[in-house]
C-alpha cells in the first residue's frame, strides 16, 4: 500500500512562493521510481484539476498551461519525495494541493484524477491579494 503526505502549504501574498512536498512510503523495500506522481489543485466549490507531473523512472515532466511557467515539479527518489515549487503565484492558486500517483500505460493520463489510485490528504494554500 502506497501512502503519500503532502506538506508545505500556507499563506503566501500574490506573487510570492512555496514550495510543496509529497513523501511517500510504503511496504518493506517499496520504490518510489515506477510511479508517475502528479500534483491537483482543488478551488472552493471545484473539482479536482490537474496541473503538472513527472515520471519517475525517467523524469519526464508535463505541465498544464495554468502552470506552465511558473510552477516547477522535481523529484528525490533516494527520499521518495516529489517537490512542487510554485513562484508567481495569484489569488486563483488558491486552493488545497494533492498529490497523487499510480502507475500508469499512457503518461499524460497522469491529470485525470481518477487515473490516479493513491492520493494524500491535501494541504492547503492561499493566496492573498
Amino acid at each position: 500500500q502506497l501512502q503519500l503526505a503532502e506538506s508545505g502549504g500556507g499563506l503566501v501574498q500574490s506573487g510570492g512562493s512555496l514550495r510543496l512536498s509529497c513523501a511517500a512510503s510504503g511496504f518493506t523495500g517499496f520504490t518510489f521510481d515506477p510511479f508517475t506522481v502528479a500534483w491537483f489543485r482543488q478551488a472552493p466549490g471545484k473539482g479536482r484539476e490537474g496541473l503538472v507531473c513527472v515520471k519517475n523512472s525517467n523524469g519526464d515532466t508535463y505541465y498544464t498551461d495554468s502552470v506552465k511557467g511558473r510552477f516547477t515539479i522535481s523529484r528525490d527518489i533516494a527520499k521518495n519525495t516529489v517537490y512542487l515549487q510554485m513562484n508567481g503565484l495569484k489569488p486563483e492558486d488558491t486552493g488545497v494541493y494533492y498529490c497523487a500517483a499510480d502507475t500508469l500505460l499512457v503518461f499524460r493520463q497522469c491529470i485525470i484524477p481518477d487515473e490516479m489510485g493513491y492520493w494524500g490528504q491535501g494541504t492547503q494554500v492561499t493566496v492573498g491579494s
